[in-house]
């Protein structure tokens, strides 16, 4: 086989080898199998009749109990017609469940594995007759010992024969509504994909960064070196072209298959299901800590030696591809000191996102890391246009390391607002970004050096143009400890209140400014009542502790005078699904009436008829969020006729 086909063959192993994850959760994204397996095959119109449905469940997953109380903690199994000709006739029956301890919400709960049957009694509306589509939803959840699916809805279908009236027939059927309004709502697919793009270009920029580190920057020069001297090196561009290709997928596969292994791990309920839960918030901002410490220079993280060691014989044994494998994984191996806050850091940001995004992530992190050696092994004679190593790549490991411990900040102050303690407040959140960030602009003016470090007698224009953006925002937060509003950086600080949630303080923009005060109420049975008696809609904002961008809308678009003003014409209602003693029962409310449990969710509800008006999915823009607005009013105005 010639160098042009191994590389070939290589290429397609490694897209298959990132490629077969999706394919895997592709499979397993519906663990749980739903059909009709009995049901008469004639009734009469008004009839109560059976139909049995059988469950069928993959692996370790397992399904909940009809019977389980709906405050335990999962949503119980529940099914529904999916039709307005039929209703489900009575209580449903299932096959006996077993009673276990579940480690996910610490109770004892019914559950199925395996398969499992319901019987469900249905009755078709007098008045039909012939052929009729048997349409049922079941509502499901399904966990396994370490995670949880998002509750799902999926229609079942069947068929029967309809042939005469019931003597005694079934009559509780819904009413059918007077008056259908059509109206749109909302699609949320534009923000998915944004969020994927904007977590790409993060890793992207961080597998960039790790470059300019001390253990990083010098390697490229090696590399470059190691390919020039490589037996056939002179024979042509074709061969170096080849190796250097082959050595930069052996560092983007090493990287992307850690990201690949995490989202194995988390299971395909997706990483974002780990977002809200305290410790693994306390575990990030812990790392978080622990990886700024050692960019600042207390202590080095190292791989053991023996594997560095064996890795680097193994290269320098090899010869050809074989030896251009093992040297990539050496690189890969010895900048672990440098590159290990990074990956961390990409990894840690996938709370935020769906099950693939360790694997975006790291494919990302690694792309852009790999390049430069990538591209200087093709083509060398640019290799004496890039800066020679020194002292400045210290001071961009320094630079670094004070940003991630203030990204630690973010994560501890999850975990203290979900527990409720109250140990980190807004106030002491935005006092160490000040320390730190004052920190980094007088390090960078060289008022200062750390141990091992020359401070210089003099500092260049470089190093006084970056320490700018670093003590203007410095004072720029200053204002905050009085309480004052930061923007957009209000989303990655500690809540304003962490235990109180009822006030929100809105800076009017227009005219004179001011401040007014909008109430939010954490009742929505009462926001109902009050939005009845004043004939106006219900606004619901379905919100976490740990949202960013819940935290961005409320710091940069609900504070603003337009917005305000249509928000005084609802009745206001914030329902948190990550913390607190009602978070089940708000996330399972948001469930049922969305379809989703994405953050933020933004619901306005006829209070009346219970029906959604229309809803917005995720963080967007304040023009696009006050036509939603306008939206819900008008469709509001319309059915109540005012």
């Amino acid at each position: 086989m010639n160098l042009s086909s191994l590389v070939k063959a290589i290429v397609m192993g490694f897209a298959l080898f990132v490629l077969t994850p999706f394919f895997i959760f592709g499979q397993l994204l519906d663990p749980a199998a739903y059909q009709i397996t009995s049901a008469p095959d004639t009734v009469m119109a008004g009839e109560v009749f059976p139909v049995t449905v059988t469950v069928t469940i993959d692996g370790e997953w397992y399904l909940y109990s009809v019977h389980n109380a709906p405050d335990a903690g999962p949503f119980p199994t529940a099914f529904s017609s999916g039709s307005a000709s039929m209703a489900v006739a009575g209580e449903v029956s299932e096959s006996e469940a077993e009673i276990k301890f579940d480690p996910n919400f610490n109770t004892d709960l019914g559950m199925h594995s395996g398969s499992a049957e319901f019987v469900i009694p249905v009755a078709f509306r007098p008045g039909l007759e012939g052929s009729q589509t048997i349409l049922l939803e079941v509502l499901y959840q399904l966990c396994d010992d370490v995670s949880c699916l998002p509750p799902k809805t999926k229609p079942i279908e069947g068929t029967v024969l309809l042939e005469g009236v019931s003597d005694s027939p079934f009559t509780d059927f819904p009413e059918p509504a007077e008056e259908q309004l059509e109206f749109e709502l909302t699609s949320s697919s534009d923000v998915g994909a944004d969020s994927v793009w904007g977590y790409l270009w993060l890793a992207m920029m961080a597998g960039f960064a790790a470059l300019l580190t001390p253990c990083v920057f010098p390697l490229i020069p090696l590399v470059v070196s190691y390919f020039s001297n490589q037996p056939g090196a002179a024979e042509g561009m074709k061969t170096s072209w080849g190796q250097a290709i082959i050595f930069g997928i052996s560092i983007v596969l090493i990287f992307t298959a850690i990201g690949a292994l995490l989202a194995l791990i988390l299971g395909v309920s997706g990483v974002s299901q780990f977002a809200s839960n305290p410790w693994v918030n306390v575990i990030i901002g812990v790392m978080f800590l622990f990886f700024g410490i050692s960019l600042l220079g207390a202590f080095e993280l190292r791989l053991p030696y023996k594997l560095t060691n064996w890795l680097n014989r193994k290269s320098n044994e090899g010869s050809g591809v074989v030896g251009t494998l093992f040297m990539g994984f050496t690189i890969s191996a010895v900048s672990f000191s440098c590159t290990a806050p990074f990956v961390g850091a990409i990894l840690a940001a996938t709370t935020g996102g769906e099950w693939f995004f360790p694997i975006v992530g790291m494919l990302g992190f690694s792309t852009a890391f790999a390049s430069p050696f990538v591209l200087f092994a093709m083509f060398p004679g640019y290799l004496e246009r890039l800066p020679k190593s020194g002292a400045w790549m210290n001071v961009v490991k320094v630079i670094l390391g004070i940003i991630i411990l203030a990204a630690s900040v973010k994560f501890l102050a999850n975990a203290d607002i979900i527990w409720q303690w109250g140990l980190i407040s807004r106030p002491l959140g935005i006092a160490v970004w000040i320390t730190l960030f004052f920190i980094a602009g007088f390090y960078l003016l060289g008022l200062f050096a750390l141990h091992g470090e020359k401070r210089p007698e003099s500092i260049t224009t470089g190093r006084l143009m970056l320490s700018m953006p670093f003590l203007l925002f410095s004072f720029y937060l200053l204002p905050g400890l009085m309480g004052a509003s930061l923007g957009i950086w209000d989303a990655w600080l500690p809540a304003r209140q962490a235990t109180d949630v009822s006030v929100v303080r809105s800076i009017s923009n227009a005219g004179g400014g001011g401040t007014v005060e909008a109430y939010w109420s954490d009742d929505f049975d009462q926001s109902v009542e009050n939005a009845i008696a004043a004939n106006r809609p219900v606004f619901i904002d379905f919100t976490g502790y740990t949202c960013t961008n819940c935290r961005a809308m409320e710091s940069t678009v609900f504070p603003l005078a337009n917005i305000m003003e249509r928000f005084d014409q609802m009745e206001r209602v914030k329902l948190y699904t990550d913390g607190g003693q009602r978070a089940a029962e708000n996330q399972r409310f948001q469930f049922e009436l969305t379809g989703t449990v994405a953050l933020p969710t933004y619901v306005i509800l006829d209070p009346e008829s219970g029906r959604v008006l229309d809803q917005l999915i995720g963080f967007t823009r304040a023009q696009e969020f006050e036509r939603f607005l306008d939206r819900g009013l008008e469709r509001h105005s319309r059915i109540s006729g005012n």
